[in-house]
């Protein structure tokens, strides 16, 4: 038996009865399509987890916090608590060899603290998500990149200078978005007040937005929406907006650690003395594999600062990176599910359609078993007719994938355009073979157990 005889058969029996072919199909076009459809967003979902937890510190980073609820065991030391303080650092960075760096900060920051941090100029007013007293070294540790002017110097710590460092959500509220005003504002030299303070303004940090937002917003340059007509209105999301995550680190300022601590802590101290015990420290490690023994090595130079008192508490990424592995996972197989289903109703249709075959050309198949052919010779035969049309259907799915994914997208818009890969599109295909071999299998074992004799004296 010739094996490209036998394949150019299957395409000729196809070719026969073509509409009937192209319905067998279809179940392994949706199939694979959706298989691939799902892959692609599940990556894209990925992808966007990742570069928010990336754009955090990554597993790297920790965050250490004070903590009023210290041990039961350690209640009745309460009142000697010292708290975070700037011994802490210096003691970490000594000791801790495990310790890639490490800064303080006192901060304001949340929901708590939004609505008693206010910035303004000229009429206009933001509250930021994040209002934070730092060292200069904070910038490497939290992910922040300086887009114009520069960031806080020592001199300016040491001195406790009114100078700020602001993200761009805050810039867009008090100057204007560019798309607003049309042209970039930089900020540098400007007077904001905090919590009518004022403050001049020395750098300004780049513009955080995952990679669907940035593609969204050149669009946008591309082809500008019309003016809007009627009364002013928020829609809910800023023009350069991104997730929350990158939102969050856009409504951003920074001033210098004593500034803070002179201007905004000086009234919470005993006697109006500035209270200098930090919010939080934060620390990055040497490598993510060490995470475990550099939790335990900062906690006992931290317990010896604090003379064994545990009024602090660690903060990492784990449980975000665990929850992101266990969404992925959890995605991709509600997909495989839902694609293997597809593929299972493909199978069956090419067993149906294989069956109704075999029922019309029995007599063919006496005929060549008449004049020599085995029985091997048409199991495989019919295998291989089975895999011709799960083959085409598969590189049909592939294609209709394509313009799947497209459709997602536009119907549906996410925060992170799904990616398609290449081992996806591998492994559909290869699905879809294996399911038109299986769907073959039954057919091909009826086809080949035939009698000659019976079979040509089938009618």
């Amino acid at each position: 038996m010739n094996f490209w005889n036998t394949i150019f058969s299957g395409f000729r029996e196809i070719w026969a009865h073509k509409f009937r072919s192209l319905l067998t199909m279809l179940g392994i076009i949706l199939g694979v399509s959706s298989l691939v459809a799902m892959s692609a967003l599940v990556k894209g979902m990925e992808n966007g987890m990742k570069e928010a937890l990336v754009a955090i510190g990554g597993l790297e980073k920790i965050r250490v916090q004070q903590q009023d609820d210290i041990p039961l065991h350690q209640k009745h030391l309460a009142d000697q608590a010292p708290g975070l303080t700037i011994g802490d650092i210096y003691a970490l960075k000594h000791s801790g060899s495990l310790i890639k760096d490490v800064t303080p900060t006192v901060e304001f920051f949340g929901f708590r603290d939004w609505e008693r941090t206010v910035v303004s100029r000229a009429g206009k007013t933001v509250r930021p998500f994040i209002f934070a007293g730092v060292w200069p070294d904070a910038l490497p540790i939290n992910e922040h990149v300086i887009g114009h002017g520069r960031m806080i110097a020592q001199l300016d710590d040491e001195y406790a200078r009114s100078v700020c460092v602001i993200g761009t959500g805050i810039h867009d509220e008090l100057f204007g978005s560019p798309e607003e005003t049309g042209r970039e504002i930089i900020p540098i030299g400007e007077v904001i007040q905090i919590n009518r303070q004022p403050f001049t303004i020395i750098g300004m940090f780049e513009h955080y937005e995952s990679d669907q937002s940035r593609k969204e917003r050149e669009l946008a340059k591309l082809n500008p929406q019309p003016k809007q007509t009627g009364p002013t209105r928020s829609r809910g999301r800023h023009s350069r907006g991104g997730n929350f995550i990158f939102r969050l680190k856009n409504s951003t300022v920074y001033i210098p650690l004593n500034t803070m601590l002179v201007k905004f802590r000086g009234a919470s101290g005993a006697s109006g003395v500035p209270d200098k015990r930090l919010t939080t420290l934060n620390m990055k490690i040497r490598h993510v594999d060490d995470l475990e023994p550099a939790l335990q090595q900062a906690r006992n130079i931290l317990l010896m600062n604090h003379k064994g008192i545990e009024d602090f508490s660690f903060m990492t990424q784990e449980d975000w990176a665990d929850e992101i592995k266990n969404i992925i996972r959890q995605a991709r197989v509600n997909g495989g599910i839902i694609a293997a289903i597809c593929l299972i109703v493909g199978g069956i249709g090419i067993m149906n359609i294989m069956l109704a075959s075999i029922s019309e050309r029995v007599r063919e198949i006496g005929i060549r078993k008449a004049v020599g052919a085995s029985t091997a010779d048409i199991f495989v035969q019919i295998l291989i007719e089975s895999l011709v049309i799960a083959v085409l259907g598969g590189l049909a799915g592939l294609v209709a994938s394509l313009s799947l994914v497209q459709a997602i997208v536009w119907f549906t818009p996410t925060d992170n355009a799904p990616q398609i890969t290449v081992a996806s599109l591998f492994v559909a295909f290869c699905f879809s073979a294996g399911t038109g071999l299986l769907a073959g299998l039954l057919p091909a074992v009826k086809a080949s157990r035939l009698h000659p004799i019976q079979a040509l004296r089938y009618e």
